[in-house]
């Protein structure tokens, strides 16, 4: 059956077009039918890598939940304003602290949807400042901006010292806004100054605020250190706004991506792409490696691309409720060839390029 007609039938059976059993249904289906996708389990072990497994765990990643003011065209989530029953409740995130305590995790990514959004954000984030930890808030911007209890975001964060990660497709607003929304560039902008103004991205402020860029297309992302010096001159002249870094991060075919890939009839041709940029002097420095990946309901991955096909970790300790850190630290990593997206070129990860 054709992809496309695959899609139609889970349509009419009444499936989430963005849920796991489509997304597994496609992946599956796709590479079936091109020869040259070499899994990527076998293609590292062809690069002297046998399986990858941790080299640490540094970085607790957590989604708080999916809810979110944007509905994104590629977000790999499938975050959006009806997602509203799959928030990380109090007594998780009680579980979450206790976990980074005790095993001393260094930093803390919050991300989501728009994690702000969970009414435990600002708890959870004042909880983490007092234990001394690195604490990372991936904000969409427009959440500053969404409504009147959001205004005072940037005070927030910065009283806690809160590394600011946001997309920021491009410096303009016909490209920025086909990707993530009518009057998503305008208020992004907005946000950005109001960040600038409470000292985030301002030299000597020890307030950092880095963009992320990604693909609007089904091609790989330039240069990082390009399109950063590109973004900074562009921001600053034509809106005064200084940031510190800008991340490049390739677009991994999942949820919304695999969806356009899929309906444009680009999914083999990026999958080719991904395949002819493989570079494994990345591998080491993945950010699988050092991290693990919480979702809102306490099942734990490898990270967060995982997290949505469902793919949790392989182990028995696959739960908070059951958190064994000795097994997490020598556990296999779970690999499919969506993970071609992370050693790609100059590598991808969640801090942007690897090489």
């Amino acid at each position: 059956m054709a992809i496309k007609q695959k899609t139609k039938s889970l349509k009419a059976k009444g499936n989430r077009f963005q849920d796991t059993f489509y997304q597994l249904e496609v992946l599956s289906q796709v590479d079936q039918r091109v020869d040259s996708f070499q899994h990527f389990s076998s293609k590292i072990k062809e690069s002297g890598w046998n399986g990858i497994q941790p080299a640490g765990l540094d970085v607790f990643q957590l989604n708080i939940g999916k809810l979110c003011n944007q509905t994104c065209a590629h977000c790999h989530v499938d975050a959006g304003p009806d997602r509203k029953e799959e928030n990380m409740d109090r007594a998780t995130l009680e579980k979450c602290l206790e976990i980074i305590e005790r095993y001393n995790f260094k930093t803390v990514d919050i991300t989501g949807g728009a994690p702000e959004m969970n009414p435990h954000f600002r708890w959870f984030v004042e909880s983490c400042a007092a234990m001394g930890k690195e604490i990372i808030d991936r904000c969409n911007l427009t959440i500053i901006q969404a409504n009147k209890k959001y205004h005072d975001l940037p005070e927030f964060l910065a009283k806690h010292k809160v590394q600011v990660v946001s997309s920021l497709p491009y410096f303009s607003k016909t490209r920025t806004d086909a990707q993530r929304g009518d009057g998503v560039f305008n208020d992004s902008i907005e946000a950005l100054k109001k960040l600038n103004a409470v000292g985030y991205g301002i030299e000597g402020s020890g307030l950092i605020l880095d963009l992320v860029y990604n693909p609007s297309g089904a091609f790989l992302p330039g240069d990082q250190m390009q399109l950063e010096r590109e973004f900074k001159a562009q921001l600053k002249r034509r809106f005064d706004i200084e940031f510190n870094n800008l991340y490049a991060i390739t677009n991994l075919p999942v949820s919304r991506f695999l969806d356009y890939l899929v309906e444009t009839n680009n999914y083999e041709e990026y999958m080719e792409k991904l395949l002819e940029a493989y570079n494994p002097s990345v591998i080491d420095g993945l950010m699988c490696r050092n991290m693990i990946s919480v979702s809102w309901d306490g099942y734990i991955y490898d990270c967060d691309f995982n997290q949505m096909l469902d793919l949790k970790v392989k182990t028995k300790s696959q739960h908070l409720d059951n958190f064994d850190f000795d097994a997490l630290m020598n556990r296999q990593i779970i690999l499919n060839n969506h993970c071609y997206g992370c050693t790609a070129g100059a590598g991808s990860s969640c801090g942007g390029t690897l090489d």
